[in-house]
């Protein structure tokens, strides 16, 4: 028989890893604050436990998907959590995470935390990842378990790393796609539709990842690692011109400018403090300082 597995929070995350549990084999005990919500669960042949204690009393595993950790702690203080490990798979900052730790400790607990890079539809599917921090050698004991749930990617000690990874990752995730919103907003202005763009975006987005010559997160790493940010002709202070056109383009359409004329300024304000002649990596001087 697999390893017994409990899940507390039956949002769309919890479910699909509750059903991922099941599918692949796993005694799996549920919990949600509202009960019925673990219906289609139950059918699939969870065992839907009455109270927070009775879910932890089932495995030593407790994998939980609430909204934050503030729920975690109305959900289960007061249960007896002794010898559980507790696997938050919840969003919250860094330094939520780390008294998350001394409070799971504290009530006889452990505690490791997670980060999951996929949607719900894509739990335990090919591609999918889980970052987690915290204890190695706790994770190494339920990793075939979490393993269904994703690869399972050990980042470090400290139970904040998975959080701040994960944050650094939705930042690139969103900030990349509201540029390219914008991109499209600009085009549609001249009646360019956002699938004629899409190929060119793609080819963009894709290049930046490359170990070619145009990969620039390889070349901005080896710069910012270095402190090093040279700029020959392709100055930051041609870059802060060009991001003036980009402010007059987006005034020009008729769409907003918000976005844009913050990367407008961050530019600028890069070039004033000394930056022009250096490259487009010395940015992250200015980033540091805000």
């Amino acid at each position: 028989m697999k390893a017994p597995v409990t899940v507390v929070g039956l949002g769309p995350m919890g479910s699909a890893m509750a059903a991922t549990f099941l599918r692949n084999g796993h005694p799996t005990t549920v919990w949600n604050r509202t009960a019925s919500k673990a219906a289609p669960l139950v059918e699939q042949g969870a065992t839907l436990a009455a109270t927070p204690g009775e879910a932890l009393a089932a495995s030593e595993l407790v994998v939980i998907s609430q909204t934050d950790y503030k729920a975690m702690y109305d959900s289960l203080d007061g249960a007896d959590m002794k010898g559980r490990v507790l696997v938050n798979l919840s969003s919250g900052s860094p330094d939520e995470l780390r008294r998350a730790a001394d409070w799971a400790t504290g009530n006889g607990a452990e505690l490791l935390t997670g980060g999951v890079m996929t949607p719900p539809p894509g739990i335990g599917q090919p591609g999918s990842y889980v970052m987690y921090s915290g204890s190695e050698a706790t994770l190494d004991r339920h990793r075939e378990t979490l393993r269904e749930l994703g690869d399972a990617t050990y980042l470090g000690a400290d139970v904040g790393l998975s959080n701040l990874y994960y944050q650094a990752q939705l930042n690139l995730f969103c900030s990349t796609l509201i540029a390219y919103m914008h991109s499209i907003a600009m085009l549609e202005s001249a009646g360019v539709t956002a699938e004629q763009f899409r190929p060119f975006a793609t080819e963009t987005v894709t290049s930046l990842g490359s170990d070619g010559p145009m990969g620039f997160l390889r070349i901005m790493a080896e710069e910012i690692d270095a402190n090093t940010f040279p700029g020959g002709e392709n100055s930051l202070y041609m870059m802060a011109v060009g991001a003036d056109h980009i402010v007059e383009t987006a005034e020009a359409a008729g769409i907003d400018t918000l976005g844009p004329r913050a990367m407008r300024d961050l530019f600028w304000r890069t070039v004033n403090a000394g930056h022009g002649a250096d490259g487009f990596s010395s940015i992250i001087t200015a980033i540091r300082k805000s």
